[in-house]
């Protein structure tokens, strides 16, 4: 079994001709479960959650649409399940809650892009990284990680290192150790499963999220997986899949997990 559940549409157009040119790599590539997950900043129905100038210039889509996509695309007999990548944003944890449980999602990820009014992975925000503590950055970013999952608000967390996106890692490797020790413990008690996404691949850091030391610590206790590429185009579809598949096996994971409708079910992975 293969996945790929973190995509997005905001490049092209909430059209079934666009969705179309990623479920058909999607095909192509043999990957049996494949959902899209638009980013929950772009939709009206998320302005009570986050707010800020970037993302404000970026609220333009209606769930009203978004939905509508989905019904064309399944009367289509297209295989594509319905998701959100939400901001996980401290303090709104009722607020993201109402959103979530208000469509009928088959799975929701949360990811951490914001620390504070910090975008830590946006371009616009690159130079900041001089003018902070990276070690402090990377306390802030981990300590959301941890009530991310302990909120059980999400089915998996996107990207669990963006942090490192541009090659600013903490020099202290016991220090990051410890980040990665409390985000699996959080993890662990949580129903939150762990992407292997090969985006990173294709950003400044070069390598595949999480870390393989990250990773080796949610394999050690227990928590799921699935494969993501975090698409923004038709081609990025399944992208590097094979470094993926081969990190996964070299750690230990044997199975993935899949969703439809909330419900999960556990497949021998590739």
């Amino acid at each position: 079994m293969l996945t790929d559940y973190h995509n997005h549409l905001e490049n092209g157009t909430l059209s079934l001709d666009y969705l179309t040119k990623f479920t058909d790599k999607a095909k192509e590539l043999g990957i049996e479960s494949f959902g899209i997950s638009e980013h929950a900043y772009h939709f009206y129905q998320t302005a009570d959650i986050l707010q800020n100038p970037w993302v404000n210039e970026r609220r333009y889509y209606d769930m009203k649409d978004y939905e509508a996509l989905f019904q064309q695309a399944w009367k289509r007999d297209i295989d594509v399940k319905m998701s959100i990548e939400m901001d996980y944003t401290p303090g709104k944890h009722k607020e993201m809650e109402q959103f979530i449980k208000s469509y009928d999602f088959d799975y929701v990820i949360g990811s951490i892009h914001w620390v504070g009014d910090f975008g830590i992975d946006l371009a616009e925000y690159r130079k900041e990284w001089d003018r902070r503590d990276v070690a402090q950055v990377y306390k802030a970013y981990f300590d959301q990680v941890v009530t991310l999952a302990e909120s059980n608000l999400f089915d998996i967390v996107g990207h669990l290192d963006l942090v490192k996106i541009f090659k600013y890692v903490p020099d202290d490797e016991e220090f990051l150790l410890q980040q990665y020790e409390r985000a699996t413990d959080a993890l662990a008690k949580s129903k939150t499963c762990v992407e292997i996404s090969t985006a990173g691949l294709r950003k400044p850091v070069g390598e595949i999220y999480p870390d393989p030391r990250l990773l080796q610590k949610c394999f050690e206790k227990n928590i799921p997986i699935v494969l993501s590429s975090d698409a923004h185009f038709p081609e990025h579809v399944g992208a590097n899949f094979d470094q993926a598949l081969k990190l996964a096996k070299e750690i230990g994971y044997t199975s993935i997990m899949t969703f439809s409708k909330g419900e999960r079910k556990e497949y021998p992975i590739g």
